[in-house]
């Protein structure tokens, strides 16, 4: 039987947990996850629990948060004048917003504190600082 290997692309489901075991994300009621390896989509620590998995395996297994999103960082972290923000918008923690860089990039924030004046965004993927737990079942291997 035949087992993922660098450049094959599989299907996969999978369901992320914290730690503490609150779900994140699952695949389990929609179509798996469809990824090449090696094209560096998934975090590290996902494609690297894939590889030598074969088909209908499941296993489950925690990524260190360095071969996750990381830890969170600091400098990601920015204070916006309110009277930069568009009129119609009314800041609340833990609302997303998104910014446009002069190069057109977009760069996604979450609100993390609304004082008087300003409000205070944060840059980091949600999970950044996280370990995470994967519970995972491969589907199929092209």
């Amino acid at each position: 039987m035949s087992q993922v290997k660098k450049n094959d692309t599989v299907k996969v489901h999978y369901t992320g947990k914290l730690t503490n075991g609150q779900v994140f994300d699952t695949s389990l009621e929609r179509e798996p996850l469809e990824v090449t390896i090696g094209e560096g989509k998934l975090i590290p620590g996902f494609e690297n629990a894939i590889l030598d998995m074969k088909v209908n395996e499941k296993k489950t297994v925690e990524i260190a948060k360095e071969e996750a999103y990381g830890d969170v960082q600091q400098e990601l972290f920015h204070q916006v004048q309110k009277e930069q923000l568009p009129q119609d918008i009314q800041p609340e923690v833990g609302m997303g917003l998104a910014s446009k860089g002069p190069d057109g990039t977009e760069h996604q924030f979450r609100v993390v504190d609304v004082k008087d004046d300003h409000i205070v965004v944060d840059g980091n993927h949600p999970l950044a600082g996280q370990d995470l737990v994967f519970e995972l079942e491969l589907v199929e291997i092209r």
